[in-house]
């Protein structure tokens, strides 16, 4: 297969004016020097842009009018089975046409400039597609042949990039022997081996236990920070979208429901968790406490408690003198004190009503 003939990005030639340019500058990426395209955005450059993007089959509507834009960095798509993430990443990769709208990767049209966006962007799918009678690096070298890499190079970087996703000393393995977690990484391996500056993750926790879903959680971070590839990442599981991502895009029936930083999603509230010991004197310390603090005007709710550690009481913070009577309350009771603390929004309070998320966000000790 001759090598590919190189993009206007990575020859250099764009325009610096354009939202996207570059030059060639030798990098290290997965331990492999190579000639890469040094790219630089203007700011606030759009990676994913929608705008009323709706792709409707006979007895479903998969998307519904969405628009959205998502900048450089890691970010969560999020949505319950069935919300349409992976009908948007197929159409934002070119594969499957939309109804009405239009989209935008990295300021190419997907309806007109499929194959170019398929030249930049690696997409790691949801389901077991690996074939299980050859090894990982036969897999990943023909995926970067495929890619238009010439050869060597794609067997330098299939070694770099399988040494990456922690897969080197089972590398000649036949995948079929493989566990599931090595399957996810093997998946990953082949998404990045061609050097994009975008990948599609689609759900690759899925079927791991903590410890590997840890381990992915910890590669997928680093994709950003130690290669600069910005990364979308689809999950139902909105906890490690919090621990992962810098934004997160939520989806429900097709339709956006909020678009902004993880950080605007979990910032902290007024609300004060509280929780304490009981003690010979107070055999139910929660109810000792709530009373010192009605006596003085302070009205308390009662929380979901965390298991062996009594309950929760909610109060709202006035401020630095309400943090003071607590802390007096529970010294002139003679009470340890378990935590203190403000509790902070999850994204999960987007999908329940607000006593549903004040009762599930205390539960998580948050």
């Amino acid at each position: 297969m001759p090598p590919r003939k190189a993009a206007p990005w990575l020859s250099g030639t764009a325009s610096p004016t354009g939202p996207y340019y570059s030059s060639l500058t030798r990098r290290r990426l997965c331990g492999l020097t190579t000639a890469v395209a040094d790219v630089t955005t203007v700011v606030d450059v759009t990676v994913i842009a929608t705008e009323s993007l709706s792709k409707r089959f006979p007895r479903v509507t998969a998307l519904d009018r969405l628009s959205v834009d998502v900048g450089p960095g890691v970010t969560g798509l999020v949505g319950a089975n069935g919300a349409g993430k992976s009908t948007l990443i197929k159409i934002l990769l070119g594969l499957s046409p939309a109804t009405e709208g239009r989209a935008e990767v990295l300021g190419l049209d997907v309806t007109t400039k499929g194959a170019d966006i398929r030249e930049r962007v690696g997409y790691m799918p949801e389901h077991d597609c690996l074939p299980p009678d050859v090894s990982a690096t036969e897999f990943v070298v023909h995926m970067a042949r495929m890619s238009g890499l010439p050869p060597t190079a794609a067997r330098e970087r299939t070694a770099d990039t399988l040494r990456h996703v922690g897969l080197y000393e089972e590398r000649y393995r036949p995948i079929g022997g493989y566990s599931t977690g090595m399957k996810q990484r093997v998946k990953l391996a082949q998404a990045l081996v061609h050097d994009p500056q975008l990948v599609f993750l689609d759900e690759p926790t899925n079927g791991l236990d903590p410890v590997g879903r840890d381990e992915m959680l910890g590669l997928i971070r680093r994709i950003h920070t130690d290669f600069g590839i910005s990364v979308l990442v689809t999950s139902h599981l909105l906890g490690e979208l919090e621990r992962t991502c810098d934004h997160v895009v939520v989806v429900d029936g097709g339709k956006l429901l909020r678009s902004s930083s993880t950080t605007d999603f979990t910032q902290t509230t007024t609300t004060l968790a509280i929780e304490v010991t009981d003690t010979d004197e107070h055999p139910d310390g929660t109810r000792a406490v709530r009373d010192a603090l009605d006596a003085r005007g302070v009205t308390v709710q009662d929380g979901s408690g965390l298991p062996g550690a009594g309950h929760v009481l909610l109060l709202t913070s006035a401020g630095e003198e309400t943090y003071d009577l607590v802390r007096d309350v529970i010294a002139d009771l003679g009470l340890g004190l378990v935590r203190m603390e403000q509790r902070r929004h999850h994204i999960s309070e987007v999908f329940t009503d607000s006593d549903a998320a004040q009762k599930e966000a205390v539960g998580h000790g948050s």
